[in-house]
């Protein structure tokens, strides 16, 4: 894969992408490698080289076999094709991949993967990259990529604006929002991008900043949030209960250009959700890859229970790099799911080279986008076609780029310069076009016309085009009121007023909702209760909920194309409940400092007593669910999440279920009984590996293991013998090891005191395998030492870990199990002092 050069200071996000078996397959063939034999034509030259002379490597092994989308093409509603796509995909892939698969489980190799590329991905050496290219259902091996983020450029302070905006309203806007006549639109049409979803792939959101809180969907409305479906983060680096973060700052400046309050945003009414693709400063094709399939089909924050008909309307990526990526194929199957796309082009220009947009932006089917300044100028590190992929005419369109100002986390602002930059005015300008005209909804070829016909021709041919259509600034400069004008006026416009039945006060935060076909569109009343929304002609399902009111519907409302209709709404008030109870531990006793919310509600959450007693404010009725979460994640405590119907005062208790991972392993105190080791494992020193044969097979994240290999430092491993994992780490973590178990995992080592064993007990089928760690010393320099256990068990597939003495509580150690590919783990604890002396932990596997 070629490498765009090193970002520049304040340009735009280059993160590798993932890939496309299109580009992939007509790309040039790779360079030679060492190896004697000649390379196979299906492996990229950077594995090739990451391999060659033992060296392992992280590779994605794509298959031929690509999913038809046209069914999901046909359907009418968005929900209806963003199911089809993602049913079709997921079957395509679980049939297609069943046989790689199968061979890589008895190879023992770990794999991740993935349906929205049909791809999957392996760790491994040169001698299974070359078994892999000699199977006849892959199409091309590619080494994973890591790229880097850019740097910022300036700070601005929250009180100030450089174009003289405030913070709280849609007064002046920015002169990007103003050049390509957004304000315009929203005088003229009264359209802020009213009921459309937008969503982007960056570096994350700081979802409370003061210009994006209000619509964030994960917003109820009543002071709580929701996370799930609305945010998601691969990466890990975010919170574990799914609060959104931006540990850089770039996510946030472009989602602000798309949805934000005070003149930054082009479609400050729409709604936002996001997927964290990007780890930090670094974009890693497995991250893309994931947030890719989370946009076509939002998970909860975990990852799991997709909801297809969650999809955005819209997706923003300021990213990009290379010549061939296999994004490609994501491109693709969000276009058939009714997903408007819209990819930075690239800043690898210096104002006159030709063919220097790169991918994904500049492939075929991703609608890429260039960048202008202020004075109307093309800017010079803008990407200009044609495209080295394939060799379409790009960019597609252009759009302000250059010192753009936006929200920053902090709840600050930044100006910055780039084609990421540009980007997010298309999206959000996309925002505006459906929210005025309906039925353009989903359809993204009448949606690109749209645009091209109402963007302002420009008129530099020499990379080629026309006045009209070139290489350097595509169809031209945005203009969103054109588009909008040219667009099909037959929506209908709903508004009306929500208030307090019994004293008519309005009422703000309340949700309305529009459903038809299994879509739905949503607004939020305003301060004064008043909202609007336009939509396309046919029967609806009215909704209005607000948390201490009763849910009113509306059945069977028939609206007509062009129709004016007014629906106010008056909800009851509904009365109040006293909720208390008794939070217990895993064991059944009582535990303190639990905290206890009412999920989704203003409610303010409150802390059980010493005897796990709590009792919270008064609750609205309505069905709620009530979130118990221990003070400390460890001592296999789970979150409960207990569904109550407040109709009266409630009395409940909690017993807190085993901590678990997402692949059903759970965890549980167990009887201490200690099992003696009677035969050595052959380490010495610091830092040292063995394998050793296992006595009955052990199933572990649903792969059986006859061998394991032991290391000095408390660890476990399935894949591979090791050294060098000294520096434990909180899991799961993308790094090596994976496929591990980790009793007491720390910087330990031999001496003559200590000893590695393991032992077999048990007649067959209801056998036992310890292996254990005797008197190890501390790798500090001190005179501590463990011993410790791990203990296998036939009959159950438990893993049960036994302390005999832990210096420091486990205090600098991580516990717990780690899947194949560091993308799940039940961590029972990292750097904490949770272990004891005579201390047992039993570890259930789940089915997979």
């Amino acid at each position: 894969m070629h490498l765009s050069p090193p970002p520049q200071r304040g340009r735009a996000v280059w993160a590798a992408a993932a890939f496309t078996v299109t580009a992939l397959l007509t790309a040039p063939l790779p360079a030679a490698a060492a190896a004697d034999a000649a390379p196979s034509p299906k492996v990229d030259s950077a594995l090739l080289n990451a391999v060659d002379g033992g060296g392992q490597a992280s590779f994605f092994v794509v298959l031929k076999d690509q999913a038809d989308l046209s069914a999901a093409k046909k359907k009418n509603s968005h929900a209806a094709k963003a199911k089809s796509a993602y049913s079709e995909l997921r079957a395509h892939a679980k049939t297609s991949q069943k046989s790689l698969n199968t061979f890589l489980d008895k190879e023992k190799v770990g794999h991740q993967d993935y349906w929205i590329a049909n791809a999957v991905q392996v760790t491994g050496d040169q001698a299974l990259v070359d078994q892999l290219a000699k199977r006849s259902d892959v199409a091309r091996i590619v080494k994973e990529q890591t790229y880097k983020l850019d740097e910022t450029e300036s700070n601005v302070s929250p009180a100030t604006s450089v174009s003289g905006a405030s913070v709280a309203d849609d007064g002046t806007p920015e002169w990007g929002v103003k050049d390509i006549k957004a304000d315009q639109v929203w005088s003229q049409y009264e359209d802020r991008g009213e009921g459309i979803v937008i969503a982007n792939v960056d570096s994350g959101v700081q979802y409370n900043h003061p210009d994006l809180v209000a619509n964030y969907r994960g917003n109820n409305g009543d002071g709580s949030f929701s996370h799930d479906y609305n945010f998601y983060d691969p990466s890990g680096n975010c919170p574990s209960d799914g609060t959104p973060c931006d540990n850089n700052g770039h996510g946030t400046h472009t989602m602000g250009t798309m949805v934000g309050k005070g003149g930054v945003g082009v479609a400050p009414n729409a709604k936002w959700i996001a997927a964290k693709g990007c780890e930090s400063d670094e974009c890693s094709d497995e991250n893309l890859l994931k947030a890719g399939q989370w946009i076509l089909a939002p998970t909860d924050h975990t990852g799991q229970n997709p909801r297809p008909e969650l999809a955005p309307n819209i997706v923003n990526n300021s990213w990009g790099g290379g010549d061939t990526t296999f994004y490609q194929d994501i491109v693709e199957a969000w276009n058939s799911a009714g997903i408007f796309e819209a990819f930075a082009a690239g800043n690898d220009g210096d104002g006159a080279t030709c063919s220097t947009a790169h991918a994904p932006g500049s492939q075929a089917p991703s609608y890429g986008v260039g960048a202008y300044d202020v004075n109307g100028e093309i800017a010079n590190f803008s990407g200009f076609g044609p495209s080295l992929v394939d060799g379409s005419m790009k960019p597609n369109i252009s759009a302000p780029g250059v010192d753009v100002r936006s929200t920053w986390p902090g709840s600050s602002y930044m100006v910055e310069s780039g084609t990421s930059m540009a980007t997010p005015h298309v999206a959000g300008a996309v925002a505006l076009l459906w929210s005025a005209a309906p039925s353009l909804i989903g359809k993204i070829d009448e949606t690109r016309a749209l645009l091209n016909q109402g963007a302002s021709d420009v008129d530099d041919t020499h990379c080629g085009g026309t006045a009209g259509m070139n290489n350097v600034w595509g169809e031209g400069k945005l203009d969103i009121l054109s588009s909008i004008d040219k667009a099909p006026h037959i929506a209908a416009t709903i508004t009306g007023t929500a208030t307090d039945k019994a004293t008519g006060t309005a009422l703000a935060g309340v949700t309305v909702s529009a459903t038809t076909g299994g879509t739905t569109r949503s607004v939020t009343t305003a301060d004064d209760g008043t909202y609007r929304l336009t939509l396309a002609a046919g029967t609806y399902e009215f909704s209005y909920s607000g948390y201490g009111y009763s849910t009113d519907t509306i059945n069977g409302v028939t609206v007509a194309e062009s129709q004016a209709l007014a629906l106010d709404i008056t909800l009851d008030a509904v009365p109040q409940h006293a909720v208390s109870g008794t939070v217990l531990d895993v064991t059944g006793k009582p535990l303190a400092q639990a905290t206890v919310a009412v999920e989704g509600t203003p409610v303010p959450a409150v802390k059980t007593d010493t005897t796990g007693h709590f009792t919270l404010p008064k609750v609205s009725e309505g069905a709620f669910t009530i979130t118990t979460t221990p003070a400390v994640p460890v001592l296999c405590n789970g979150v409960d999440n207990t569904k109550l119907t407040i109709d009266a005062d409630k009395t409940m208790n909690v017993r807190l279920p085993a901590r678990s991972d997402a692949s059903g392993n759970s965890c549980t105190p167990a009887t201490y009984s200690w099992i003696a080791g009677s035969t050595k494992v052959a380490l010495s020193g610091d830092e040292d590996a063995k394998n050793v044969t296992l006595p009955f097979p052990v199933k572990f994240y649903g792969v059986s293991y006859n061998s394991a290999a032991v290391t000095t430092n408390g660890l476990i491993n399935f894949l591979a013998p090791r050294v060098g994992d000294y520096a434990n780490t909180a899991l799961p973590a993308a790094a090596k090891p994976d496929g591990i178990v980790a009793p007491l995992w720390d910087d330990l080592m031999l001496d003559k005191k200590s000893s590695v064993q393991t032992t077999t007990t048990g007649k067959t089928g209801k056998r036992t395998f310890a292996v254990v760690w005797n008197n190890m010393l501390f790798a500090d320099g001190g005179t501590n030492r463990a011993t410790f256990e791990a203990v296998f068990d036939e009959a159950t597939g438990a893993i049960t870990f036994q302390y005999k003495t832990v210096p420091g509580n486990g205090g600098k150690a991580t516990v717990g199990i780690e899947n194949q590919t560091g993308t799940d783990a039940l961590q029972y604890s990292f750097n904490q002092t949770v272990l004891t002396n005579g201390s047992a932990i039993r570890i259930a596997q789940g089915a997979k």
